[in-house]
């Protein structure tokens, strides 16, 4: 009896043994099930990579700037050497970047058409000179340069004179056609179109100083002598091209200095309004021309009745290509690139940007237009690793509402030109915080002065209607450099620029 309650105490002991063993099985065999049947990860999203630090956590404050509410704020900041981002607020948030676009527009022209490219403008002749008189028209073939300035003119026409020509004989004619004959982006706002910013795109242009500010004029307002007498006004360069309406008013000393200068939608016609005090100092307003190939031509004609030159008849001044069997009697070069770089990014030149743009349409792609050249810069910053998909590009200036960037692109393109042969003259270009001249502290040249930022900063500004924009370089006290980008949209409240340079400034400290 004993002998059988031992073996069953055994029999029992050996079941529970093997159950054991089989629900060890079982368990091992649902895990491995349940791994094999755990449906697929989901996608990587890419997520920036913020270095952990504190050392920009105080932007955090800054952005809680009453200043910035309702706004849309965006930040990135990247080391520039290594490219990492340390600080981003919005990053990947798209924006209007304003004049920050040149950024995208100077960085793709140099990488295409190269610091040493120049422009050019043709004198030709479709005629021949028989005793002093040539017997054919004359053609002023433009390609683009935005530095032709009245002594050029002033050139060809001396040329003409050596060459013996007393008479012509014909008519006198601009060819504009290396770019297209659209004037106007296609975003263009309809009240900014005659502003200095929003003037015509031609191949055939004119500027009246040094800043190149091609297919402008300059308005000139002086105090009469005596006071309810309407004010003096000239124009540079001076011509009959554009027509003045003088609505102005001298007033007496310590009265309100208030001139206003307004052309005509489609046409030449200058309306210049409002009260200057007597023996106060001029007033000077740029502003665009309503077709600057004509404008140039007719600027050409002047310097030509200069040098004594007379037309035999009444001649024709309009647009026509150059006919086939021309003969090219002169060629002025432009400044290369790398000069130009400075009036067009220190003083944000809205005209050299979309002449960039067309001019890498044109020698790029074959057309010079908004529709080529814009592809040409997408392509070109794509091949740079920037992601334009994140980007929306619809003129060189930044005029245009539509065009679309993200801070962290901006950032990422500032540090990329790095390593390009070219980028001594993209950084050159930038503005200069708290630098007074002109040409080096460019739109910076009044902003910073008396902090860390000062004669360390150089960004290039942006703004428009509700967008302000900063972006560019700056070393930190111990020597450590950064690129940045602070674009903000929607912003209504004054003095927004003071919460972007406290930004910029904290990123020098």
């Amino acid at each position: 009896m004993k002998k059988l309650k031992k073996w069953k105490v055994l029999v029992a002991c050996a079941l529970i043994m093997l159950l054991i063993v089989i629900g060890s099985v079982s368990i091992i065999g649902n895990k491995e099930t349940d791994e094999v049947a755990k449906p697929p990860d989901p996608p990587t999203v890419q997520v920036t990579k913020i270095k952990e630090t504190n050392r920009f956590n105080h932007i955090d404050e800054i952005l809680k700037d009453p200043r910035l509410q309702g706004a849309t704020t965006s930040v990135s900041i990247r080391q520039v050497s290594t490219g990492e981002v340390v600080y981003a607020n919005l990053g990947d948030t798209r924006v209007h970047p304003a004049s920050v676009m040149k950024l995208l527009t100077g960085a793709s022209a140099l990488e295409k058409l190269g610091p040493d490219y120049t422009f050019k403008t043709e004198l030709l002749t479709n005629g021949k000179i028989e005793n002093g008189v040539l017997h054919g028209d004359l053609y002023l073939r433009g390609q683009g340069d935005p530095t032709l300035i009245g002594e050029d003119l002033k050139a060809f026409a001396s040329l003409l004179k050596k060459n013996g020509i007393k008479t012509i004989n014909g008519n006198l004619y601009g060819d504009d056609t290396w770019y297209d004959n659209v004037r106007l982006s296609q975003d263009l706002n309809w009240s900014d179109e005659s502003f200095y910013t929003g003037t015509q795109v031609s191949a055939l242009t004119f500027s009246p100083n040094n800043d190149y500010d091609a297919g402008t004029v300059i308005v000139e307002v002086y105090p009469a002598p005596k006071t309810n007498q309407p004010a003096n006004i000239s124009m540079v360069p001076t011509n009959s091209y554009m027509k003045i309406i003088n609505n102005t008013k001298t007033v007496a000393k310590g009265g309100q200095k208030n001139i206003q200068v307004e052309r005509q939608h489609g046409s030449n016609t200058l309306v210049v309004s409002g009260t200057i005090p007597v023996r106060s100092k001029q007033t000077r307003t740029w502003r665009s021309v309503w077709e600057p190939t004509n404008y140039t031509v007719h600027l050409f004609k002047k310097e030509i009745d200069k040098q004594g030159i007379r037309f035999s008849t009444i001649p024709k001044i309009e647009r026509k290509k150059v006919p086939k069997n021309a003969t090219r009697l002169t060629t002025k070069q432009s400044m290369p690139l790398s000069d130009l770089f400075i009036p067009f990014m220190k003083l944000s030149n809205n005209g050299h940007a979309e002449i960039l743009v067309k001019e890498m349409g044109r020698v790029i792609g074959g057309e010079g237009s908004w529709g080529k050249g814009l592809a040409v810069m997408e392509t070109t910053l794509a091949d740079m690793g920037i992601d334009t998909k994140t980007l929306l590009l619809r003129d060189g200036s930044g005029m245009s509402h539509k065009n679309l960037v993200t801070a962290n692109e901006i950032s990422k393109l500032l540090y990329t030109v790095q390593s390009k042969p070219w980028y001594p003259v993209f950084m050159e270009s930038l503005p200069v915080a708290g630098a007074d001249d002109r040409f080096v502290g460019g739109t910076l040249r009044n902003r910073m002065k008396g902090t860390a930022a000062e004669g360390n900063v150089q960004a290039k500004t942006g703004l428009l209607n509700g967008v302000m924009a900063l972006s560019g370089y700056a070393t930190a006290k111990d020597g450590e450099q950064f690129t940045f980008s602070i674009i903000v949209n929607n912003y209504l409240a004054k003095n927004t620029t003071e919460v972007l340079d406290e930004i910029a400034t904290y990123i020098a400290n």
